[in-house]
């Protein structure tokens, strides 16, 4: 897939259920089912409030031209080696300037984010989910615990097909004692479109996928696990201090 039709598929879970994005799921979806990227559906990506600052801001600091790029794509929604060329300064500047966090989050998490940047926080989607408490998106609400484990890309071994519904064997989110834990694997169903034109529909047993608000995003390879694994552990800590 190309940049923009890999970031289409994670952005489709939340616009579908009207959490990020503008009013467009059914366009989304047509282009997702017809397997096709165009400029249409770019300027469509580039209206996602929290998710398009992100892509600029890590492949500015990268001196990649295209935010679409796959390479970006991968490091926003899965953790790659571009995060790590971006400075605590960017990434403050980033919160602070394009999502407006002053306006949104009391004075308290405004200064636990700027201590968990300092700490080694990094420009990731699940940084932002598990440490920016409130809800970014279209809907402006604190996050509940389900709400973070559904908007966390979580990844897990698909255990059974049958038809469209997949089995996941994947680590829920889970809390203990105040603080966030990737709790033991369990079954989860989901559903794909089988109507769509994507690596999804080539799932097979054994198969390691990505996952986004209950929608399978793409198969992933063993470095790629191990990255979302590596930054999901790492900002699950961050939110840990403040718990």
């Amino acid at each position: 897939m190309d940049g923009v039709a890999r970031c289409t598929r994670y952005a489709f879970g939340p616009n579908r259920l009207h959490l990020c994005g503008p009013d467009m799921n059914r366009e989304v979806l047509g282009y997702m089912e017809a397997g096709e990227t165009d400029q249409g559906l770019v300027d469509i990506l580039r209206e996602f409030q929290t998710l398009y600052p992100y892509l600029h801001e890590i492949a500015s600091a990268n001196n990649i031209r295209d935010p679409f790029d796959t390479r970006v794509i991968e490091a926003y929604w899965l953790g790659n080696e571009l995060l790590d060329d971006i400075s605590a300064k960017i990434f403050y500047g980033h919160l602070v300037g394009n999502l407006q966090i002053k306006k949104r989050l009391n004075s308290n998490t405004v200064s636990y984010l700027e201590n968990k940047i300092s700490q080694g926080a990094q420009m990731s989607h699940c940084f932002h989910v598990f440490n920016v408490w409130r809800k970014t998106g279209n809907i402006d609400e604190m996050h509940t615990l389900e709400s973070m484990d559904n908007c966390r890309v979580s990844w897990g071994e698909v255990v059974g097909l049958d038809g469209p519904v997949l089995t996941v064997l994947r680590r829920p989110l889970v809390q203990r004692a105040h603080k966030l834990f990737l709790g033991s694997a369990l079954n989860t169903k989901i559903v794909r479109s089988l109507e769509s034109s994507s690596v999804m529909d080539e799932v097979k047993i054994g198969d390691k996928i990505s996952i986004h608000w209950g929608v399978p995003c793409e198969i992933l390879n063993e470095r790629q696990v191990s990255n979302l694994e590596k930054y999901t552990l790492k900002s699950i800590a961050l939110a840990n201090l403040t718990m």
